[in-house]
């Protein structure tokens, strides 16, 4: 009876595991969430399925915590925190049957909507600067240092241990630029304008 038992349990949960791994969608989506205490603050959403997802943000709360979301696309979400990531946190979803089919539409219309293509992405060659540690700084005026994996005249990917939310803008060395991506080691910079070869490694370091 026991051996059926734990095989039963096994099934289920690598049917579980399985649900999950074809429901997670690998989409992006900026928003603001707020804790009990009521105040707000900005979050990335990642990881998402029906039943739960991650917040990339530099605020936490407390494991059982109750928070409300508000993401672009998705719209209200409420949850409460099951674990504590390096900067952020995961929720477990709390809604009804019929609101996640609707989470699982949106999200399904987030992972096939049209993206940019590659060549858009990269439209300026890349190189590694002579240099590669550098600072940047945040809209609060707080300064760290990062590591440049590679650079163009529109954008640079860092190194970095901080992961602002996609969409924050900062500067690297003085040049001024946004959030558009985050990846293991950091995070992807879109200048805000087109910069010129030959004062580029200059403005880097200034």
């Amino acid at each position: 009876m026991e051996d059926a038992l734990d095989t039963t349990l096994t099934a289920s949960k690598q049917t579980f595991a399985k649900e999950r791994h074809e429901n997670r969608v690998a989409v992006s989506v900026l928003g603001r969430f707020m804790l009990e205490d009521r105040q707000e603050h900005p979050c990335q959403a990642v990881d998402i399925t029906p039943e739960q997802m991650s917040l990339i943000a530099l605020q936490s709360g407390r494991i059982g915590e109750y928070i409300i979301a508000y993401l672009d696309h998705i719209g209200r979400v409420e949850g409460v925190i099951i674990n504590h990531l390096d900067i952020g946190f995961t929720i477990k979803i709390n809604a009804s049957p019929r609101k996640k089919e609707c989470y699982s539409a949106v999200l399904h219309w987030l992972a096939n909507k049209d993206v940019p293509a590659i060549h858009e992405e990269r439209r300026h060659e890349r190189f590694l600067p002579k240099r590669q540690t550098y600072r940047i700084q945040l809209e609060d005026k707080s300064e760290y240092s990062c590591t440049i994996i590679d650079v163009s005249l529109s954008g640079a990917a860092i190194r970095t241990q901080i992961r602002p939310p996609i969409g924050t803008h900062l500067k690297l060395g003085c040049l001024r630029g946004k959030v558009t991506r985050i990846f293991a080691q950091g995070i992807a910079i879109e200048f805000l304008q087109i910069q010129k070869p030959e004062h580029l490694e200059q403005q880097l370091t200034e």
